[in-house]
């Protein structure tokens, strides 16, 4: 049925921002710096701090050690932590287990290691349907697993924040942290990838 008004228009979201930004401020409810400083935080969240964590745990078996007993404080000694980055948990995969991640509730993740999560990991599908048949959502995002291979899925919460350790792939052996890192992904870290050799780095 056609709507016998006219649609609302509204003012274009950078415009309304703004807006926002300049009502909070004058009513004290925001400092000044309150957005630049966030936007600066979620410049340095990226996930090439978790691939160089995985890179790390790969060629330092003490390291590795550290992150899979403590990964906040792993993470922490190479700089990664602050706001979103408290008790980080690493998960660690092996030949007959794949781990995933997932926020059922919203779209958590360990952002200071991860960056912040893709559309798709925010998805109402993603996150209704990878608890329930996670096999298939990884074969459809690409990554087809074998039946020997179990798949674990870990939901994320507010206070606790997940990060995946990928497998390291033969062949890479005598590569340096800076190769490595290389080919860990966003989706590594997720657990819905595998690291991929041919986009390492010379």
């Amino acid at each position: 049925m056609l709507h016998p008004h006219p649609p609302t228009r509204f003012a274009p979201a950078a415009d309304q921002a703004r807006a926002l930004k300049e009502a909070l401020q004058a009513n004290g409810v925001m400092p000044e710096g309150y957005v630049e400083q966030w936007e600066d935080t979620f410049d340095h969240w990226v996930p090439e701090n978790g691939a160089r964590i995985v890179a790390r745990a790969w060629n330092d078996p003490a390291y590795r050690a550290l992150l899979l007993r403590d990964g906040t404080e792993a993470c922490r000694e190479l700089g990664y932590g602050g706001p979103e980055g408290g008790f980080i948990v690493a998960l660690e995969n092996t030949p007959v287990l794949q781990n995933v991640i997932v926020c059922t509730l919203c779209s958590c993740t360990a952002w200071p290691v991860l960056g912040l999560p893709p559309d798709w990991y925010k998805s109402f599908e993603y996150r209704s349907r990878v608890v329930r048949e996670a096999r298939q959502v990884l074969r459809e995002l690409g990554l087809a697993l074998p039946d020997s291979v179990k798949i674990q899925v870990w939901d994320t919460t507010a206070e606790t924040r997940y990060m995946v350790l990928p497998m390291r792939p033969a062949g890479t052996e005598g590569w340096s942290e800076e190769k490595l890192a290389s080919i860990v992904t966003k989706d590594c870290l997720i657990g819905v990838a595998l690291p991929d050799l041919a986009s390492a780095r010379a």
